[in-house]
């Protein structure tokens, strides 16, 4: 959520553009004089979840420079991956034989351009309704990276309706600027004991809090003189400074929470990313299905043991789950004890080098993506043992687990695959999992998907 955003505005930046596409879908059809039902309600629902997620996040209060530069690059690509996405799931699914192609194609074509429309036609409605309103002004009681960030954040937003005056801190403005260089030309308007007075003759709308939680005698005895004043009053705990994962505000019963560690998958994020994974591992398993016949029957007559290797693993929350892979070792290891493979390591087959090789041992994983225990994209499951040795090591280790682990992941795309025999190499993968985690988006998940292929063909350190 942006800082000081409007519900409205909010409402709109989320709802615009799924709204547009699945509406160009059903107007379409019915110039074609096609009822609109069946697989075009199936079609419709799918491209909402998925514009939702791709395309819904429009950054409305941007100047209008960025917000053209975001109209032209991203919204014309962003369609283009949501489309390739719908013509996978179509042929796959076989949705694509009882939809009329041409209408199908006018949409496809039309559909960025009307968003580009509707953007711009929302932007110049709202800058119009907001530019009448009177602008409010406003103080930052406290100085700081965030409250600093958020001074110009007011400036730059066309839509805010927010002219911030300056800060108020009891420190010098020689001191700030050595403390903080971010300050710039910003203004400082006096010490704490002066804001209440400045308020009140300035008439100022809007106090911003930017105070330690660790002060709190000041901030209650800044509420209680504030309490003569007409502003609205908002704090920016400093606990924002720290390093967060999906950091949002949340409202319950009434009573305001923040959370600080949250998993990406809530809400409709959650249903995507579900949706995504038993779609794509039914396409592959069923794909591959004959393959996996001959990987199977490759283990069971080149080495004795089974033909599936199960793992306790750590999975969503921390709870165990047991991960698939095809045997490539004479042992099967799954105690207290756990030993990494390493490069030309005895204990792997041949055959089984090939399959860890070209990871194709790692393929029943799918099956634990169906079940629900993984997921295609997510941070690689580790052996129990080595969770239990890397928590007491690895500051944040065990976030990784909010989520469900995955067949594939932004560590191992970018480098961190294979073995991990020092607590540096370790770190670097928990590094991009909490990324991952902090960043996570549908696009972000097809380009490790994608990445993926390519470090599975060059066979970086597989072994």
């Amino acid at each position: 959520m942006q800082i000081n955003e409007l519900p409205l505005i909010r409402f709109i930046r989320y709802a615009i553009s799924p709204v547009v596409v699945a509406g160009l879908l059903a107007l379409l059809a019915q110039i074609h004089g096609i009822a609109f039902a069946g697989p075009y309600l199936v079609l419709a629902a799918l491209v909402f979840l998925l514009v939702l997620q791709i395309l819904g996040d429009i950054d409305l209060e941007s100047n209008f420079k960025r917000f053209w530069i975001y109209i032209i690059s991203l919204v014309f690509i962003r369609w283009l991956i949501v489309s390739g996405i719908l013509v996978f799931i179509g042929y796959m699914a076989g949705l694509a034989d009882t939809l009329d192609p041409d209408l199908l194609m006018q949409w496809v074509k039309l559909t960025p351009f009307v968003l580009v429309a509707a953007h711009l036609f929302l932007r110049f409605l709202l800058c119009r309704l907001y530019s009448g309103q009177a602008l409010r002004t406003a103080v930052i009681v406290g100085v700081n990276e965030l409250s600093i960030k958020l001074a110009r954040h007011l400036e730059q937003q066309q839509m805010a309706a927010v002219h911030c005056l300056g800060f108020f801190d009891d420190r010098g403005l020689t001191r700030l600027q050595n403390e903080q260089p971010l300050l710039g030309n910003q203004h400082l308007l006096g010490s704490l004991k002066d804001t209440a007075h400045f308020v009140k003759d300035g008439q100022i709308n809007v106090i911003y809090i930017a105070l330690p939680m660790a002060a709190q005698s000041r901030i209650h005895a800044l509420l209680e003189e504030f309490g003569d004043t007409t502003a609205s009053i908002y704090y920016l705990p400093d606990v924002f400074m720290y390093d967060l994962i999906q950091e949002r505000m949340l409202n319950i019963h009434g009573v305001p929470l923040v959370a600080l560690c949250e998993s990406p998958f809530t809400g409709i994020n959650a249903l995507i990313k579900r949706l995504c994974d038993i779609v794509l591992s039914t396409v592959i398993l069923l794909t591959l299905s004959p393959f996996l016949l001959v990987i199977g029957t490759g283990v069971k007559l080149t080495s004795p043991g089974p033909v599936l290797f199960r793992q306790k693993r750590y999975g969503l929350d921390g709870e165990e789950i047991d991960v698939y892979k095809f045997r490539s070792m004479t042992v099967c290891e799954n105690g207290d004890q756990i030993t990494q493979a390493k490069r030309n390591d005895p204990r792997i087959t041949p055959f089984g080098r090939l399959l860890r090789k070209t990871s194709l041992d790692e393929l029943p994983q799918f099956i634990n993506v169906l079940q629900g225990s993984m997921s295609i994209v997510g941070p690689r499951p580790h052996a129990v043992a080595h969770n239990e040795l890397y928590r007491k090591q690895i500051k944040g280790y065990m976030i990784r687990h909010k989520v469900k682990p995955g067949v594939t992941g932004w560590a191992q795309v970018n480098g961190c695959r294979g073995e991990t025999e020092t607590l540096e190499k370790m770190q670097a993968r928990i590094e991009y999992d909490l990324d991952y985690l902090r960043n996570w988006s549908l696009i972000l998940d097809i380009l490790i998907i994608l990445r993926t292929v390519n470090v599975v063909i060059k066979g970086q350190n597989a072994y």
